[in-house]
């Protein structure tokens, strides 16, 4: 080796070892720069439960979803069939145009549309039915075999089945404090998990539901340390900023 290809090498070999540093400092400017605050939070997350949300008043709508509109009241009875509801929240419907449905239940969604179409026709009554519901994404990072974005169905949408969907864990996982993370707004919400307890222990409420963007990390078992249990908060954030905006 000559000269000038050792001086290289040991360029590369010097630019290897701060690439770690790099990345750490990139992720914390990322997080200044969002000004975004991290909070352990209990009351952000809901147990995953046998009977799911689409059993229930409470669902609401979210994006990829396909609904059926029939207007009540007719002799034939009138409607739009198949509708889905777009990336951002929006279906497109005639005369009414865009309307937003993405995070309300089917009472709330009714009465927008109730409101958007009346304006131009008359509307005794409506009823919106979901013909399907459309997969919902979470990244599962960390000690699983086969760790980035899963789409989930929302029958199995929660915890153990996203780490199910991405292979389960790897000999080096720390079972027993599974991070989930959820970001609304600026804040990044998370909570602990110990899911050795909930499958050994039966312990249900180790198992939380998740909603489209969750994040799940799942992290050694040899200790916290930076680069392993914090670094990958900061990461995730800066993913899941890539991914919606």
């Amino acid at each position: 080796m000559n000269t000038v290809q050792a001086s290289a090498a040991e360029e590369a070999a010097q630019e290897a070892a701060q690439a770690p540093r790099a990345v750490e400092v990139k992720a914390k400017d990322r997080m200044a720069q969002e000004k975004m605050d991290y909070v352990q939070s209990d009351k952000v997350f809901e147990t995953a439960t046998l009977r799911h949300d689409t059993l229930t008043e409470s669902y609401r709508l979210s994006k990829y979803d396909t609904i059926n509109i029939l207007v009540v009241g007719f002799p034939d009875g009138i409607g739009v069939n198949d509708i889905t509801v777009g990336t951002d929240g929006y279906v497109q419907l005639p005369y009414a145009g865009s309307v937003k449905l993405a995070g309300l239940t089917l009472d709330e969604a009714k009465q927008v549309l109730m409101d958007a179409l009346g304006r131009y026709i008359r509307i005794p009554d409506m009823s919106i039915l979901i013909k399907s519901y459309g997969p919902r994404r979470v990244y599962v990072m960390g000690e699983v075999k086969n760790p980035g974005i899963h789409d989930m169905n929302i029958d199995n949408l929660n915890a153990y089945a996203a780490i199910t969907a991405a292979g389960g864990y790897t000999k080096r996982s720390r079972s027993t404090r599974v991070q989930v993370i959820r970001v609304i707004d600026n804040t990044m919400y998370y909570e602990q998990l110990n899911m050795k307890n909930f499958i050994r222990r039966h312990d249900l409420t180790q198992n939380v539901k998740l909603q489209d963007g969750d994040i799940i990390y799942v992290p050694k078992s040899n200790g916290i340390r930076w680069d392993d249990d914090i670094l990958p908060y900061f990461n995730a954030w800066a993913l899941y900023k890539g991914l919606t905006d």
